[in-house]
C-alpha cells in the first residue's frame, strides 16, 4: 500500500519518523510514497523539495494529485491543528482511509465538522495521541476507574491532548465542566463528569514523565509512569487501520478530548471558575 502525507510543512518530528516506523512495522507492506505540504518548513527547516529528496518520497504539487495516487492518507500538521480544517477537506471526501495527527482540532465544533464530512463521504478516519497506546494503560478496567490524577510535560495548548486522550479512553467522554487551578507557569485543571467523578490534570517541565494515579472503585490506586514505547503500539494500530479500514478509536472520544482541551484553555483565563464543556 502506498500512503501519502499531507502536511502544513514537512520538516517536523512526526513526518521525519513515521515513514521509517511504518515501513519497519509492516515489513514494507505499507510505505509512505507521496507528500504534499502547504508551505516550506519555517525557521531554517528543509523545503518540501529538500525533505522529499532526503527521505526518498515523491513530492506532489497538489492535494488532489496525492489523494488520487495514494491508497491511504495521513494528514499531519501536529503542531498546527488550526490547519486541519483546510488540510482535511479534500481527504475527507475521498472515501480512502484517513488518519489525522494530533491535535485533531482547535474546537469541538471543528472536530465535529471534520468527522461529519468524512461520514458524509463514507471516508473511514480517526485521530489519536500516541499516549493512548502506552502499554501501562492496557490492563486498567475502565468500568472500575473512579478518579484520575494525571501529570505530564509541556504547555496546555500543544501537550494537553497527550494527557486528555488517555483520561477519556479510561473514564469515557461524558465530562461536563472544567476548573483551572494552575499557579504561575504551571497549568493544571480539574475535569468533572456528570456523575461526579473527576480527573485532575497538571503540566510541568520537560523532565516530567507522563503518568497518572488511577483510583479504582475497590479502594486501590494504580500508579503509572509511562515508560513503554507508545509510538510502537500507535504505528501498529494505524497500519492495521489502513489495511482493514476499521476505526478502533471512537469519534466520540476524540471529540470529547478536544472539547476538554477547548474548555481547559478557556478556563485558564478565569482561574477558580467552572467552565462548561461545550
Amino acid at each position: 500500500m502506498k500512503l501519502g502525507f499531507i502536511d502544513y510543512y514537512l520538516d517536523e518530528y512526526h513526518a521525519n519518523n513515521y515513514p521509517k516506523w511504518i515501513k519497519e512495522a509492516t515489513g514494507g507492506e505499507l510505505q509512505v510514497a507521496y507528500a504534499y505540504a502547504k508551505i516550506d518548513a519555517p525557521e531554517g527547516g528543509m523545503t518540501t523539495e529538500q525533505w522529499c529528496g532526503a527521505y526518498g518520497i515523491r513530492q506532489l504539487g497538489s492535494m488532489e494529485a496525492l489523494i488520487e495516487k495514494s491508497d491511504g492518507i495521513i494528514v499531519l500538521s501536529p503542531d498546527n491543528p488550526e490547519q486541519h480544517g483546510e488540510l482535511c477537506r479534500l481527504p475527507m471526501q475521498s472515501g480512502k482511509p484517513v488518519y489525522v495527527d494530533k491535535t485533531f482540532a482547535e474546537t469541538k465544533a471543528e472536530a465535529e465538522r471534520i468527522f461529519a464530512l468524512g461520514d458524509a463521504h463514507n471516508t473511514p478516519c480517526y485521530s489519536s495521541s500516541a499516549l493512548r497506546y502506552a502499554e501501562e494503560f492496557r490492563d486498567i478496567d475502565r468500568k472500575r476507574v473512579e478518579n484520575i490524577t494525571s501529570r505530564g510535560p509541556g504547555p496546555i495548548d500543544a501537550y494537553s491532548i497527550h494527557q486528555l486522550e488517555p483520561v477519556v479512553a479510561l473514564m469515557g467522554p461524558d465530562f461536563v465542566r472544567v476548573q483551572y487551578t494552575g499557579v504561575g507557569k504551571w497549568p493544571s485543571y480539574i475535569c468533572e463528569y456528570k456523575d461526579g467523578r473527576r480527573a485532575a490534570v497538571s503540566h510541568h517541565g520537560w523532565e516530567c514523565p507522563f503518568g497518572m494515579a488511577v483510583d479504582l472503585t475497590d479502594g486501590t490506586t494504580k500508579i503509572i509512569t509511562v515508560e513503554s514505547d507508545c509510538y510502537k503500539g500507535f504505528i501498529n494500530d494505524m497500519s492495521e487501520f489502513f489495511r482493514t479500514r476499521e476505526v478502533k478509536v471512537p469519534h466520540e472520544e476524540t471529540v470529547a478530548a478536544i472539547a476538554l482541551r477547548e474548555a481547559a484553555i478557556k478556563a485558564s483565563a478565569s482561574p477558580g471558575e467552572w467552565i462548561k464543556v461545550s
